[in-house]
């Protein structure tokens, strides 16, 4: 049975309510980041104490949503309280080095918030189906990158990771949308519309990662992305829900 399911939206939702609940869900998440940050009490008056890192990880298909959603999750922040990182082909000093060695630098500590715009997921995708990695070197990746990621929730890092789907259908209009507009051509490029050729190896393999590396820890939430107001909804929200969790058991 396929995990990634439809992508369309559970629930149909008019832009005028999914603009005006995403508001509600943004203060909702500008509070519990002031919380995180120590910045304000969470608890019993007077009380600010650093709280555990938040650590958010975006996957998707090309023109899935990624940069909108992204884009509504920090909006409401305070720049300097969170970091938006962007990880793209790894670089010639990069490959020198285990895969999950670039992206250390980048993790959140106490009190902090990052956001990762793709991810060492790369290993069991693109560096798949590209030939990029070895059967060995991705095969072996599904336990590395669990291990990872248990050793940083076991230090108290909240994980949410996302996989942001959209139909073919719904991503074929997308590009032609972006080709035709001059200022957002340069977000399409030649190897958008090779992977987009190569989709039933990739949705082979986003199929093996989402069932081989969801975990109670750092759980995959498969976001429909065809209507792209329900999903910067669903995405501000799952955060939420994911901190105030965390927050509970504190």
């Amino acid at each position: 049975m396929s995990r990634l399911g439809s992508a369309a939206p559970p629930v149909e939702l008019s832009k005028k309510k999914a603009v005006a609940k995403l508001e509600e869900a943004q203060q909702r998440l500008l509070r519990l980041r002031l919380i995180l940050g120590g910045q304000i009490g969470g608890g019993q008056i007077g009380e600010k104490k650093i709280g555990p890192p938040l650590c958010v990880v975006f996957e998707g298909w090309d023109a899935s949503g990624k940069g909108g959603a992204i884009k509504r999750l920090a909006s409401p922040l305070d720049p300097r309280h969170v970091r938006v990182s962007q990880f793209a082909a790894p670089t010639y000093d990069e490959k020198r080095h285990h895969f999950l060695w670039r992206f250390w630098p980048k993790l959140p500590g106490w009190g902090g918030m990052a956001v990762f715009d793709r991810s060492w997921y790369g290993r069991v995708l693109v560096e798949r189906v590209e030939g990029f990695a070895t059967d060995e070197q991705w095969g072996r990746a599904y336990d590395e990158i669990v291990n990872f990621e248990r050793t940083l929730t076991d230090e108290g890092t909240i994980m949410v990771k996302f996989w942001m789907h959209v139909s073919p259908e719904e991503q074929l209009r997308r590009f032609e949308d972006r080709a035709g507009d001059p200022l957002r051509t340069w977000k399409l490029t030649d190897e958008d519309w090779r992977n987009r050729e190569k989709r039933p190896a990739y949705e082979e393999a986003i199929e093996e990662m989402l069932k081989r590396t969801d975990h109670k820890r750092a759980p995959w939430h498969v976001i429909p992305g065809d209507s792209k107001h329900y999903a910067r909804l669903a995405v501000v929200e799952k955060v939420c829900e994911a901190i105030e969790k965390r927050l509970e058991k504190n």
